[in-house]
Parts: C-alpha cells; sequence; structure tokens
C-alpha cells in the first residue's frame, strides 16, 4: 500500500513540476493568452477559408475539426517537449537516476497537457458559439466530455512516443511540427475524409484524433454516446498503443544510456 501511495505521489508530483518547469519563463498573461487565443487564430484561418469555398453552412465542420486539434497542439508540443526536452534541459541524468517507478514518471508528464488540452478544446468550441453561431443545443454535455478527454489523451498518447524519439534527435520542435501537421492533415480536422486518397484514408485510422473529431461532430449533431462508442474505444486503443510503445522506447533508451555511459547522448 505504501508503495502504492509512493507512486501516486510520483505521479502527480512529477505531472505538475514538469508541466510548470516547461512554462514557467512565461508570465501569466502571456500563459493566459496562449490558452484563450492560440486557439481562436487557428480557427479563424481554416474557418474562414472553408466557409468561403464551401459556404457559411459548413462552418461547424470547420469549427469542430479545429477545436479538437488543440488537443494534439497539448498532447503533441507539450507532452514531447516534456519528455525530449529532458536531454537539452540537462535533466536527463537525473531523470534515469532516480529511484522512482518509470511508469507513474513517464505517464505523468502527460497528465497536466491532458487537462491543459481539455481545456483548449473547451475554448475552442466557445469561440465557435460566440463568433459563429454553433449551436450546441442537441448536444449530451457527458458525452462530449468524455469524447474531448479520450481525445486529449489518445493524442498524448502519441506525444508520449514522440517525446522518446525527441531524446535521440537534434531538433525536437522538427519532430513536434512534422507530427502536428500530419495530423492537420490526415485527422480530418478541415478536409472530409472521403475526399482523400484512399492511402491517405487508410494512415488516418491508424493516428489519433480521427476517431475523436468524427465523435465530436456526431455528439453535436445530437447522437448519443453508445452510437459513438465503439469510435471512441477505438480512439482510447491507438493512445494506449501509442503510450505503451513509447514508455517501451524511454525505457530502452534509458537501459542502453546505462550501458554505454551517455546518459545525454544515444
Amino acid at each position: 500500500m505504501e508503495k502504492i501511495k509512493l507512486n501516486i505521489k510520483i505521479f502527480f508530483e512529477g505531472a505538475y513540476l514538469s508541466y510548470v518547469g516547461l512554462f514557467r519563463w512565461l508570465r501569466p498573461a502571456t500563459y493566459f493568452a496562449t490558452l484563450v487565443f492560440s486557439p481562436l487564430t487557428q480557427m479563424l484561418f481554416f474557418v474562414l477559408i472553408g466557409t468561403y469555398a464551401d459556404g457559411s453552412s459548413h462552418a461547424y465542420f470547420y469549427v469542430i475539426g479545429n477545436a479538437l486539434m488543440n488537443a494534439a497542439m497539448s498532447g503533441i508540443y507539450g507532452v514531447t517537449m516534456s519528455i525530449g526536452g529532458e536531454r537539452w534541459s540537462g535533466t536527463l541524468p537525473y531523470l534515469f537516476g532516480a529511484p522512482a517507478n518509470r511508469m507513474s514518471l513517464f505517464i505523468g508528464r502527460a497528465f497536466m497537457h491532458i487537462l491543459n488540452g481539455m481545456v483548449g478544446v473547451v475554448t475552442g468550441l466557445l469561440w465557435g458559439w460566440l463568433l459563429f453561431n454553433m449551436d450546441y443545443s442537441a448536444t449530451s454535455p457527458w458525452a462530449l466530455f468524455l469524447t474531448i478527454l479520450v481525445t486529449t489523451f489518445s493524442t498524448a498518447g502519441l506525444g508520449l512516443l514522440m517525446g522518446c524519439i525527441g531524446l535521440i534527435t537534434r531538433n525536437v520542435m522538427f519532430v513536434n511540427n512534422t507530427v502536428y501537421f500530419i495530423l492537420l492533415l490526415f485527422s480530418g480536422a478541415n478536409l472530409e475524409l472521403s475526399s482523400l486518397p484512399v492511402w491517405m484514408q487508410v494512415v488516418s485510422k491508424f493516428l489519433p484524433l480521427t476517431r475523436g473529431i468524427a465523435s465530436a461532430r456526431l455528439i453535436i449533431a445530437g447522437h448519443s454516446l453508445a452510437e459513438v462508442g465503439s469510435l471512441l474505444l477505438e480512439e482510447l486503443a491507438i493512445g494506449t498503443f501509442y503510450a505503451l510503445l513509447g514508455y517501451t522506447l524511454f525505457r530502452w533508451f534509458e537501459f542502453v544510456a546505462k550501458k554505454r555511459g551517455t546518459l545525454e547522448v544515444f
């Protein structure tokens, strides 16, 4: 029991400290502006272009898609930097040398970013309501909440994997940007999946966000949680797979680094 309590403490303390360490240099006003206005800028860009091409009646498609992309903003950029940034910040030897449960340390790096991503998605949906008259009257709040939670977790799972890859690359931001724009293109956030080439449709099935965005659109349109349950389970499975793969790589990198005596260069 004491060991479980210790692991839980490590999980939450590690989650909080890694998150604070990532954003400590920001002033509160700058941090708040990032949370509030970052979802707005991307949404305005794609919604205005999309409605110009398809008409204002399709604004909901772009609002929901880009609101859910905020999950990827936190899940990819935030989580990747929390893991991959350990090397360039000089804290990797302490992380590998700590006698703490590795799973608690690793998964804890994503916890605060999952919450951050959920706030970003809700903020995006609120902007859609304020600026584009989005109608959420047919939406089940709990179903939408669960969809946002699962989708944000799924993108964070991919972020954990990319963070491990960031440990062995020169430029973590290159990894971030590449993965984020792949999701933007393949997830169906701004393009109907049916309009994509067949090979892109196949790739999209193995990425997070794809089913989460589809589920959110259905729920906001009035569908029940039972109707999107299979999509959410698949989204959850994809996120879990990426997180476990990332953890496996993390432990392997730790083993190789200790064996070679190169904790900061693999």
